[in-house]
């Protein structure tokens, strides 16, 4: 199949560039996805896209066109929704703590599911933290489809759920940029829309064009500002944290002002510091930060875990605070001892 057509409409510069309508972006995305494309023709458009930049016709199509290629699973029976989380960006400076609210999350009977590359390119990847931790990736869709049953959590890798958005994510070593497949992994879903996504942007354009897809969409999602990359709470500072449910947008809590006194005594960046101390913390010998503890609480209340976010936010400081009271029991010991 030629891509001509494609390509003659988004490459045109940003001036003269038009949108692709949203059945033409299903189609050319599939084509992509599918392996349909020569090498000169996926340049050609993965280029055109990012300087054109995706409108939101063509962000539903390619959305459509992924879902149809992810392999399904079947959600966890159960009360609670199981969370959908991707990680493809690792920790540069602080430490990457994704694997403390995917865990604490599990300790509570949530299921989680997430999704990611197994190599930091220089970065402390969630895969490397939980290595330490004693969780590897999955291997299969059964694997994972096991894992998430059994043990209410499962790491599993993106060639794994989706092979053609892999290829396409593993563009960004040879090109040397991102392209359309890293924006569009964030809201990948193989419960086939029973599953709530936790997504993110750093820059506050694409987190306002992400706000505009995920209601156009209808995807049930919490939005919030990346941690380098990452979506869990800055540890420092926590941002405004969004739900998107039926096409609404319900802000559960606002940015903070200034940065909090709280965070104190996080780890370093290495993926073994970083596990040690989420086993601390998890033990409650060192306070989990309270942007991570507010997370917590809007993840509760988006998978349905409880249907008031009131009790959300008390579920979660209660959680917090019985660590909290455990590590200055802890303490107290020592100091006995």
């Amino acid at each position: 199949m030629s891509l001509a057509k494609y390509i003659k409409e988004i490459a045109c510069g940003t001036d003269r560039a038009t949108d692709l309508s949203e059945e033409d972006a299903h189609d050319l995305f599939a084509v992509l996805l599918d392996g349909g494309a020569t090498d000169l023709e996926l340049g050609a458009v993965l280029a055109a896209l990012r300087l054109k930049t995706e409108s939101l016709s063509e962000m539903l199509g390619f959305h459509r066109a992924m879902s149809e290629r992810v392999h399904a699973m079947a959600a966890p029976e159960g009360r609670c929704k199981p969370l959908v989380i991707g990680t493809y960006n690792g920790a540069r400076d602080g430490p990457n703590l994704l694997p403390l609210l995917a865990l604490m999350l599990r300790r509570l009977g949530i299921p989680v599911l997430l999704h990611g590359t197994l190599e930091g390119s220089g970065r402390v990847a969630s895969a490397y933290i939980l290595r330490e931790l004693g969780v590897m990736p999955c291997i299969s869709i059964a694997h994972a489809q096991k894992a998430l049953q059994e043990e209410g959590f499962a790491f599993v890798p993106t060639a794994t759920l989706s092979p053609g958005m892999a290829n396409l994510l593993a563009l960004r070593n040879r090109l040397g940029v991102r392209n359309v497949a890293h924006n569009l992994v964030k809201v990948l879903d193989p419960f086939q829309g029973e599953g709530v996504k936790v997504v993110s942007a750093t820059h506050p354009l694409h987190r306002e064009k992400l706000e505009v897809f995920l209601n156009a969409a209808g995807i049930e999602a919490m939005l919030l500002k990346s941690t380098e990359g990452e979506p869990f709470a800055n540890p420092r500072q926590r941002p405004r944290m969004v739900h998107f449910r039926d096409g609404t947008a319900s802000t559960l809590f606002e940015e903070e002002a200034a940065p909090s006194r709280g965070a104190v005594g996080l780890p370093e960046r290495d993926a073994a510091a970083t596990a040690h101390w989420i086993r601390l913390a998890l033990e409650g010998k060192v306070p989990v930060p309270h942007p991570i503890v507010n997370q917590l609480a809007c993840c509760l209340f988006a998978s349905g875990y409880t249907e008031d976010m009131n009790q959300a936010k008390a579920i979660a400081a209660v959680e917090a605070g019985g660590l909290a009271t455990a590590a200055a029991r802890g303490r107290q010991n020592a100091a006995i001892d």
